[in-house]
């Protein structure tokens, strides 16, 4: 379980409006959430915070009821992060060698490290890759190693930041279909985004901020509603045309 208590992050003095304020969050094992908002709204921010990538002014975050301040390693371990832009988190050439350098920082034994490469890879349906330059792989492509990065870590909880940015219809529906699988899995999911339009049907829940705090935080069909006025893009219902 991932836990917000009251955490409030600003940038730059104290006397800065707050990004994230005074957000309360649980999201427990295996379920798939949408943290949805604008621009601006605190998401990408809140989500930093679920692994120690940043530091809360105030308030607590807890993974599995332990202060992540306390032990980052578990944090880390039990949170994976893939970033917006893949190439922001890629420290390797190849694909292979990039999705074994979270393992290798674990201490893992060779026998397992390449066990969970493998089966990260086939997660994402790009098996028997390891050796193609991530250079040299499409938008898509790339999204699905950071993701298969990730889950090599074997993670309780995937948070995904903004994960369709630039990407074509054919990607995206790849990506999907990846998340989907993950979901079946047991794996949690978080979903960072400001466009629901490809993975609404796919949550169990939505959490909307608005100016840094929580305005929307319920099934999707009790949320959509209220949603637009947000700045969130929904899909629309079944027979009615998109605007």
């Amino acid at each position: 379980m991932i836990e917000t208590r009251n955490v409030v992050h600003r940038y730059g003095s104290e006397d800065a409006a707050p990004a994230v304020d005074g957000v309360s969050l649980s999201i427990a094992d295996g379920e798939f959430v949408l943290l949805a908002g604008a621009n601006g709204s605190g998401k990408s921010t809140l989500v930093r915070h679920f692994n120690g990538l940043l530091e809360p002014d105030d308030g607590e975050v807890l993974v599995d009821g332990t202060p992540v301040a306390e032990d980052l390693v578990a944090a880390r371990t039990g949170v994976g992060m893939v970033f917006q832009q893949p190439r922001d988190g890629f420290v390797s050439a190849t694909v292979g060698a990039d999705v074994a350098f979270g393992p290798e920082n674990l201490g893992l034994a060779r026998e397992e490290i390449d066990r969970r490469v493998e089966d990260a890879l086939a997660a994402v349906n790009m098996a028997g890759r390891h050796k193609e330059r991530i250079d040299e792989l499409s938008g898509g492509e790339r999204e699905r190693v950071a993701i298969a990065g990730a889950v090599a870590m074997d993670p309780d909880h995937l948070v995904l930041d903004e994960p369709f940015t630039g990407l074509d219809a054919p990607a995206r529906e790849s990506v999907v279909e990846q998340l989907r699988s993950l979901k079946q899995s047991g794996t949690g999911v978080v979903l960072v985004t400001h466009d629901l339009r490809d993975a609404f049907d796919l949550a169990d829940r939505i959490v909307a901020l608005a100016d840094g705090q929580i305005a929307v935080d319920a099934p999707p069909a009790d949320a959509r509603e209220r949603l637009p006025e947000l700045g969130i893009r929904v899909p629309p219902r079944e027979g009615h045309k998109e605007r």
